[in-house]
């Protein structure tokens, strides 16, 4: 089992979760998707799988639902 945390742009209701939830969702081996919605700023996006995820295939899935994934910084 795998989980994934990261971070999405763009959301504001119900609908906006239900949207990259499906769309997640929809990605073989998906077992889960937990949605911490943060109205106005980057809400936190968990995707529980049986392997390892690709980041090119959850961009793309937070992408089909409309939305953005927040680009992760570097600490220099």
């Amino acid at each position: 089992m795998s989980t994934t945390t990261f971070r999405v742009d763009g959301m504001t209701c119900g609908h906006c979760v239900r949207a990259v939830t499906e769309e997640l969702s929809a990605l073989p081996g998906v077992t889960g998707v937990d949605v911490e919605l943060v109205t106005g700023g980057s809400s936190p996006v968990t995707v529980t799988s049986g392997a390892p995820l690709e980041s090119t295939d959850i961009e793309a899935a937070v992408v089909e639902a409309g939305y953005a994934v927040t680009p992760t910084r570097s600490l220099l």
